[in-house]
């Protein structure tokens, strides 16, 4: 994994050298004058373009008008390691890198512990021998197949950049990884980090809440004397969320503030709900009626890559449940099942606020859409998506480097 990890980070580091000679630069994002403050290279200081430098002004000046909308643990972690660095720029690199890169050697192992390389078969039982089924070495190349996945995809380079999707994908994985190893409590207190980190972390309660439900060795009765105990964990993931809430409360007088504030960041969204089809009527109406600009390939891109990883995450499911003659749902596995379910809900609940904005970034965390394409058999057919996903990885890479809005 660290082999790969560094791979993608001399390709992207490439990538936003070559961008500057071919792209011009935009920048229109607020603040993007403080970015000289940090004295470091383009291709370095551009990472943080704009949540990026919210990011940074939180861990220096604390929160700003507005700027509630961006959860704390990030920006703390931020402030606790620039005591060290003296640059805060450079720690919020530091801290996305470094976490990604233990995050993709956690969700290597999570794979294998699911059943990734048999799928369909329930994780924990014993496979059905069958020819041409992946072992070994085989195994392994299933797994590094996903993770290519998900370092080519689109806006992979957020995991790199002074954004949370590095922080939150290792923090969503390990719990993960130790729920499944039952250690709860080490489980609990990443999922209780994650939810500090990005709103997505509340709903690592599902994993949680079906661990306890299917485990075979949990006797209610004989653990009633520790419910407390139990309760404790399962809701775990509700904590960093409670204790956020809490802090706005008292600030804002809004525990909500965090979703109120958000249509100040000029990003179209609302936040009164708007369901699906309104969202998809509005997008085919900017197809039809808008200039060509950029803003209209964004929009296009957000369109496309959200209608893809629908369909596949749909396909996904269909792998792991099916309705008996009474019709009856049996699932085969439920690791992949509740991965599903954390996937569809994190690739839906942001556009309840109207909006594709952002979901090419916010689907790095839809991570069952990995799991599929990477247990695709036909090699072409693998080889085009992969070759697909890096020509478009490059591109918005190029144009985020140079400051244009992505995702």
């Amino acid at each position: 994994m660290f082999l790969l990890f560094t791979i993608w980070r001399i390709v992207d580091i490439v990538i936003t050298l070559i961008a500057p000679h071919i792209i011009p630069y935009l920048g229109f994002f607020p603040y993007k004058d403080l970015l000289v403050q940090y004295h470091l290279p383009d291709f370095l200081s551009h990472l943080a373009s704009f949540d990026g430098v919210h990011y940074t002004q939180i861990a220096d000046n604390g929160y700003a008008e507005h700027e509630q909308a961006f959860f704390p643990l990030y920006p703390l972690l931020i402030k606790g390691l620039t005591f060290i660095t003296q640059n805060r720029l450079v720690s919020g690199l530091i801290i996305s890198n470094v976490a990604f890169l233990f995050g993709i050697m956690i969700f290597f192992k999570y794979l294998s512990l699911i059943g990734v390389e048999n799928p369909g078969i329930p994780s924990g039982a014993d496979p059905p021998i069958r020819r041409g089924a992946p072992t070994g070495k085989d195994s392994r190349q299933n797994l590094s197949m996903i993770v290519i996945f998900l370092l080519l995809f689109p806006t992979s380079f957020f995991f790199g950049a002074v954004y949370t999707e590095g922080l939150f994908f290792f923090l969503f994985i390990a719990s993960l990884y130790f729920l499944k190893k039952k250690n709860y409590w080490v489980a609990g207190i990443f999922a209780g980090l994650s939810s500090a980190t990005r709103l997505m972390g509340i709903f690592l309660i599902i994993p949680f809440l079906v661990s306890f439900l299917t485990d075979k060795s949990f006797n209610l009765k004989r653990y009633m004397v520790r419910v407390g105990h139990y309760l404790f964990l399962i809701f775990s993931p509700l904590i960093g969320f409670i204790m956020y809430s809490g802090y706005l409360w008292k600030t804002t007088g809004d525990p909500l503030y965090f979703f109120n504030a958000q249509p100040s960041f000029g990003a179209n969204r609302s936040t009164h709900l708007i369901l699906l089809p309104q969202v998809l009527y509005r997008y085919i109406k900017i197809f039809i009626t808008a200039s060509w600009n950029f803003q209209y390939f964004t929009s296009l891109i957000e369109f496309v890559l959200f209608g893809f990883i629908f369909v596949v995450l749909i396909f996904d499911l269909m792998k792991f449940i099916k309705f008996t003659e009474k019709w009856k749902l049996k699932i085969g596995n439920y690791d992949r099942f509740t991965l599903n379910l954390f996937s569809f809900i994190n690739l839906l609940l942001p556009t309840l606020t109207g909006t594709f904005s952002s979901i090419p970034r916010y689907a790095l965390m839809s991570v069952s859409m990995f799991l599929y394409l990477g247990e695709i058999r036909n090699a072409a057919f693998r080889t085009g998506i992969l070759i697909s996903f890096f020509i478009l990885h490059a591109v918005l890479l190029g144009f985020f480097i140079q400051g244009y809005f992505v995702g």
